[in-house]
């Protein structure tokens, strides 16, 4: 299967457990893989034979922004589900990192896997 990546889409929000972490924004890094038939849009190239990965991205960031999760694992499946939810998108790999989420480790990340 054909793939579009969206690769380090940086967002600040909220999410976490502690009570630093309820309260302000932190960076959150999206690395995400989308399962697509590339197909039609490379005979064509024509804009509406692709997965508009712009609009994607946009609501990701806004999803991000306004939300205040607990777990990176919520948003991820979140995520999955956005990316989904629209026309062409067979498979999505999520991965959401957090820098600086442990002490003497850079990031934490979860990555998942969800199809229609």
């Amino acid at each position: 299967m054909d793939k579009i990546y969206i690769r380090d889409l940086m967002v600040r929000c909220i999410v976490g457990i502690n009570d630093d972490e309820r309260t302000n924004r932190q960076d959150v890094l999206f690395n995400i893989a989308l399962s697509v038939d590339l197909a039609p849009a490379g005979a064509s190239d024509d804009f509406e034979d692709t997965v508009d990965y712009r609009a994607i991205k946009k609501e990701i960031m806004a999803m991000a922004e306004g939300s205040s999760f607990f777990l990176i694992e919520a948003l991820a499946e979140r995520t999955a589900g956005l990316c989904l939810a629209r026309e062409g998108v067979k498979k999505v790999r999520v991965t959401v990192d957090k820098p600086g989420a442990l002490r003497f480790a850079s990031s934490v990340a979860v990555e998942i896997e969800r199809e229609k």
